[in-house]
């Protein structure tokens, strides 16, 4: 999709007044477009997620996998707009028979994530139950980090016109910019990324048989700080490493040590801060 068209999509022009100079003048302006999204799983409502339109089934396949609805997109059999128009604010998604699916289990699940009435040990439990801790070998060196905040910036395409958008960004193993997404939520951005991911994966897949490797060896960039929840996005999407310009924060470290991801915060140039998994970044032998 060309920028003429991103941004056509994902803002919308408002009349607007600017003071400067001390005087108001009637002028126009670009904001990011945000709209609330329905997501229905076997007929059944499941979420409602307020999000900037386009990419939206990636953001509704990153979002059944990364919350624990599916461990792979193969068992989704279908996701689709209710309309024939991509304008839908309505997203059907049909799972293969043999999956279990308890939409008021699930609701109660997402309304309890996003609670205070959990404690911490509790909701890192939860995590590691939905997805166990990584347990493969990728590491980083140092250098590899450096160069990734430019080259998600210089992707921020909608952000450069309003100024109110976060940013996911997801790197291969070789420090490769395989996709950039905008939204104005930032677990939106992640999980449009990963459906992006996990969606081109599926559809290179020739063995229907063999076990999907998720995102292993991929790092994952966001443009804000590293919540608990990026972190449990990612550890669902099989990613060992998570960076930002920003920082994590306190839940996001323990969840990230537990579940063997390495955090890297504070992304600026040559320095930069690591959490959780340490090890995962260390120069080469």
């Amino acid at each position: 999709m060309k920028d003429g068209d991103v941004l056509a999509e994902a803002s919308r022009a408002v009349r607007a007044d600017r003071m400067r100079a001390g005087r108001l003048a009637e002028d126009r302006d670009r904001v990011a477009h945000e709209e609330p999204l329905e997501i229905q799983v076997a007929g059944a409502a499941l979420a409602v997620l307020m999000r900037t339109p386009g990419h939206d089934l990636e953001l509704v396949a990153g979002f059944l996998v990364t919350e624990g609805i599916v461990t792979d997109l193969a068992q989704v059999s279908s996701l689709h707009h209710a309309s024939h128009s991509a304008d839908s604010n309505l997203v059907r998604a049909t799972l293969e028979e043999a999956v279990a699916f308890d939409p008021e289990s699930l609701r109660r699940n997402l309304f309890a994530s996003s609670s205070c009435g959990v404690c911490g040990k509790a909701t890192r439990e939860a995590a590691l139950r939905t997805a166990p801790a990584l347990a493969d070998d990728a590491r980083f060196p140092p250098d590899y980090f450096r160069a990734l905040p430019g080259q998600l910036r210089t992707a921020q395409v909608v952000f450069d016109e309003t100024g109110g958008l976060h940013a996911a960004a997801l790197f291969d193993g070789g420090g490769r910019l395989l996709v950039v997404r905008e939204d104005v939520g930032r677990h939106n951005a992640v999980d449009k990324v990963i459906g992006w991911a996990l969606r081109e994966q599926g559809a290179a897949r020739t063995d229907a048989a063999k076990a999907p490797a998720g995102l292993a060896g991929h790092v994952l960039l966001v443009s804000g700080r590293i919540s608990f929840e990026i972190v449990q996005k990612a550890l669902a999407a099989r990613i060992p490493a998570v960076a930002a310009v920003s920082a994590p924060t306190s839940l996001a470290v323990e969840l990230a040590e537990d579940a063997g991801v390495a955090l890297v915060g504070f992304l600026r140039g040559e320095d930069f801060n690591v959490y959780g998994a340490r090890h995962r970044v260390a120069p080469a032998r």
